[in-house]
């Protein structure tokens, strides 16, 4: 009776350890601000292609086949929203929660973070049998993200302006905040140049960028696109890291 009691009492003294299942990650604005994005990116993606590879010449009055007008507008638009929508993330990543920051502030100084790279590039080449749980974007991801969508998108934004204040006119806003971008890189064909290999330049990343998240919220230890969606990340065991 002693040694059962003992038992007893020895059991309940142990620590009670819940499992974590579910972390609130992506804030309601982080997530509005991705899937504005991507939406405006794909209008972006289009519309400029027909922009750089006009359509044929139609017959007829100008006024009644006004199709590149309204491509060009289109385009136009979508570079307004995805430039406010970045100029907002970019305020959210100061007031939001630490995940809010990952995608500007990678510690590219930290040797854990480059080891952590490592390992998740060896993942992603079928080189490790365990991938490692995380509650935000992962180094790799960080790394890309930074570098590839963060700089990239200023790249774009800032030459797409200065081609804007071309049409908009000398003494424009845009002419004003983004004229000294064509003498930079010669003339304005030079930076219609660089301006669309931007494009298939953000082109590559977002496919890579689609093809990884399915992988991972396939093979990974954690959710992904879901995440994205109701901004829990979800995971898929207990086991320590």
């Amino acid at each position: 009776m002693h040694d059962s009691a003992e038992q007893t009492t020895a059991e309940h003294d142990k620590p009670i350890t819940r499992r974590q299942t579910a972390v609130y990650v992506y804030e309601a604005p982080v997530r509005l601000w991705h899937w504005v994005t991507v939406l405006s990116v794909i209008t972006l993606g289009i519309t400029g292609y027909f922009i750089g590879v006009p359509l044929p010449t139609m017959p007829g009055e100008a006024i009644d086949n006004y199709l590149m007008g309204y491509i060009r507008f289109a385009h136009f638009t979508a570079g307004y929203i995805v430039a406010i929508a970045f100029i907002g993330r970019i305020y959210w990543a100061l007031v939001g929660n630490s995940h809010a920051r990952e995608l500007f502030c990678p510690p590219l100084f930290r040797k854990r973070f480059w080891q952590e790279v490592g390992h998740e590039l060896r993942w992603y080449f079928f080189l490790e049998k365990t991938p490692k749980k995380y509650i935000g974007h992962n180094p790799l991801a960080q790394l890309a993200m930074f570098f590839f969508f963060v700089l990239g998108m200023t790249f774009m934004i800032i030459t797409g302006f200065a081609l804007y204040g071309e049409g908009l006119g000398q003494g424009s806003w845009a002419d004003i905040a983004f004229g000294w971008v064509i003498p930079l890189f010669g003339q304005s064909q030079d930076v219609h140049t660089w301006h669309r290999l931007g494009m298939w330049f953000l082109i590559v990343f977002v496919m890579t960028h689609v093809y990884v998240a399915i992988r991972e919220d396939i093979m990974s230890r954690q959710s992904l696109i879901s995440t994205m969606v109701g901004g829990w990340r979800m995971f898929k065991d207990d086991r320590p890291d």
